[in-house]
């Protein structure tokens, strides 16, 4: 793949996410946005990127592991719902409530009827968000099958990144086509008008951390935003895709 950003190339966007950051905290609105995708994506990578100069006392990033025994035994989304932002802040999920429709589901770590009710209530949940007024966004990062295959291999022969390998993640690589069951049917039944999902469909990372950056920018309007050709702020149309059903088999 030809180079895409660097480290330094990305400092323009930076600084645009600070200038939308100021305005959240100025007029007191409140901002979500889930970073979703199949094991090794790139998710966690794009965080930091997008975190980088930001103001750490006006954001969080959340990464949560699985329920403990209390939390089995409550509404699937509270545990997510407490890390939810005050007036001028911003959370950040990696991965998210999607769990229910994706991983649990592939695993067995849910009934049916626990995925069922919850693919009934997600749009429904997310209606209220946007009824409040959160600033919402859902976004999903796309690779191929042989691309995370050389992500793993990858973690598997760098001591620093083993961590990132657990057993749950080495069993997906055998259920690629379970998972992409699931992700179709969430995408299906999740994606609504005013709670879309955008696909970040890229086997590049750079990429897909500048793309990913250029769509919440230009998802929203703040003071001093930046007009100029030099930090474009509006994503390549092919590589940041609205979902839409022919999309089928690139997830």
């Amino acid at each position: 793949l030809e180079k895409y950003y660097d480290a330094e190339e990305l400092k323009p966007y930076q600084a645009e996410l600070i200038k939308m950051q100021h305005h959240l905290e100025r007029t007191g609105k409140k901002m979500v946005i889930l970073f979703d995708g199949r094991d090794a994506s790139g998710k966690g990578g794009t965080i930091r990127r997008v975190t980088r100069y930001m103001n750490e006392k006006r954001y969080h990033m959340v990464a949560l592991g699985k329920p403990n025994e209390q939390q089995k035994t409550e509404l699937h989304i509270k545990r997510y719902i407490e890390h939810f932002p005050h007036a001028g802040e911003i959370v950040l999920f990696d991965r998210s409530w999607y769990n229910r429709a994706l991983v649990e589901p592939v695993m067995g770590f849910c009934t049916e009827a626990e995925y069922k009710q919850f693919m009934q209530q997600v749009p429904e949940f997310e209606g209220m968000l946007y009824e409040d007024g959160v600033q919402f966004v859902k976004l999903w990062f796309s690779i191929s099958n042989a691309e995370q295959a050389r992500r793993f291999e990858k973690r598997k022969n760098n001591p620093l990144k083993q961590w990132k390998l657990s057993p749950v993640d080495l069993k997906s690589r055998h259920m690629w086509d379970e998972y992409t069951h699931y992700i179709w049917e969430m995408f299906i039944k999740t994606h609504t008008n005013f709670s879309p999902w955008f696909i970040i469909q890229t086997d590049n990372k750079k990429e897909a951390r500048l793309e990913s950056i250029r769509y919440v920018l230009s998802k929203f309007d703040y003071e001093g935003k930046e007009e100029e050709a030099s930090t474009r702020l509006y994503p390549d149309p092919n590589i940041v895709q609205r979902f839409h059903r022919s999309m089928y088999g690139q997830i």
